[in-house]
């Protein structure tokens, strides 16, 4: 059972009677104790009048999947299956994360009739969102008690990644159309892949002129080249400890997934083969064998319950692990951070067995320096000579994984998705991919 803000109410205005009664020849205990019999009997009976709450039965219609930051709808589904009139409260058991109202939903539920509750989520985290329970109060007829029951109603909702970096994808699938010929004339240095012939044109490449064409056409045929295609994209996600890091309104982990994806949707309208891994010491998620419109989904929905864990990540196994993967061409992408030079050792150690076999490309996100106060205390003066220690370190990494035969790139996590994808483009336009 429980109590409503009314029984409290009642108990204090029994002071009334017992000041009006202390000029008569009854004891002021006494006019207490009646008064709080009277409660007691009164709380009593509400709860005995009460619906049970035992007679309800729950059902739920929650969708599998929702993205993080974006408002969710959800019903649960009251069925009285008692004799009684039900008033009263209902509270979905969502955990903090999910974001569901604080206030309790209000019941009003005839006998043997069923009524749907709104439950609006706002999920602030990814992974499994979970609500075992629902909590029922039955109010009484005088609103003084009631009763209470928890009854199991297991729910689930996997929040995905929200994909915000989907609006830089427009202007690079225009650039990718550009490079693959769609809008513009094919001429050689957009690629290395034979694509047709056509007649030659003052101004073209002499270099591409098909000879042998050219004799059996009576006319001078140019070869047309386009970016290669059927080629292998590999993406690393960083999983370890420098994964947890705070970078911007989010953690470094949340700015890799975003890059990730935008690269790997580019990367299959090119179409190539794209291939993640997130790796620490053991394999978090993998997806590989996907193409096409199944890809992303494959995607978003194997990074959502994955965390960054508070170990060093072990990068020998993980290269292995990428070498197991393919052994077609491709493009490794690690998405890691650049911290110090000392913390990055084992990184920057394993980096020559990738190069050897293919491109590498690193990518890190990192805070965007924020404008000195106008009066600067001796707290401010320490942050900012450390956040330039960390640029300096950071910029010694980018350093030694260039010497390595790598590339190396950071920006804020905002600006790191597009970045990545315009390196891809330039690869591809370059014809080193």
């Amino acid at each position: 059972m429980f109590v409503t803000g009314r029984l409290p109410l009642a108990l204090t205005l029994g002071v009334v009677p017992v000041i009006a009664l202390s000029s008569v020849a009854v004891p002021a205990w006494a006019v207490a104790a009646g008064w709080a019999l009277l409660a007691v009997l009164l709380t009593a009976t509400d709860v005995a009048l009460a619906a049970s709450p035992r007679r309800v039965r729950i059902e739920r219609r929650v969708p599998a999947r929702a993205l993080r930051d974006s408002d969710v709808s959800t019903t649960v589904l009251v069925h009285n299956t008692g004799s009684r009139r039900l008033r009263g409260l209902l509270r979905d058991g969502w955990q903090p994360t999910a974001g569901a109202p604080a206030r309790r939903a209000v019941l009003d539920l005839p006998a043997g009739e069923r009524r749907g509750v709104e439950v609006p989520l706002r999920p602030r985290r990814r992974g499994e969102l979970r609500s075992d329970f629902v909590v029922v109060r039955s109010l009484g007829p005088l609103g003084l008690a009631g009763r209470q029951a928890r009854l199991d109603a297991p729910a689930r909702i996997r929040v995905l990644p929200p994909f915000t970096a989907r609006r830089h994808l427009p202007s690079r699938l225009a650039r990718l159309r550009e490079l693959d010929g769609n809008t513009s004339l094919q001429v050689r240095g957009q690629g290395t892949e034979f694509d047709s012939l056509r007649e030659y044109v003052r101004g073209d490449d002499v270099r591409s002129i098909d000879w042998r064409a050219t004799a059996r056409a009576s006319t001078t045929m140019l070869r047309t080249w386009r970016p290669e295609r059927d080629r292998h994209v590999v993406i690393i996600i960083d999983t370890g400890r420098t994964a947890a890091a705070r970078v911007g309104d989010g953690v470094r982990l949340d700015a890799a997934m975003e890059s990730a994806l935008l690269l790997s949707a580019l990367a299959s309208r090119a179409g190539d083969h794209v291939h993640l891994v997130m790796f620490d010491r053991v394999v978090r998620a993998r997806v590989t064998g996907r193409d096409g419109a199944g890809l992303l989904s494959s995607l978003v929905d194997a990074m959502a319950p994955v965390e960054a864990q508070l170990i060093d990540t072990d990068w020998d196994a993980a290269f292995a692990h990428v070498r197991t993967l393919t052994t077609r061409p491709s493009l490794v992408v690690a998405l890691t951070a650049q911290d110090a030079v000392e913390s990055a050792r084992g990184f920057l150690a394993a980096i020559p067995a990738v190069t050897r076999r293919a491109p590498l490309l690193v990518g890190a996100a990192w805070d965007e320096p924020s404008a000195p106060p106008v009066r600067r205390t001796a707290a401010d003066i320490y942050r900012e000579a450390a956040d330039e220690r960390a640029r300096r370190d950071a910029d010694r990494v980018a350093a030694a994984v260039r010497r390595a035969g790598g590339e190396a790139l950071a920006a804020t996590p905002e600006d790191l998705p597009p970045a990545i994808a315009d390196r891809y483009l330039a690869l591809k336009a370059a014809g080193r991919l």
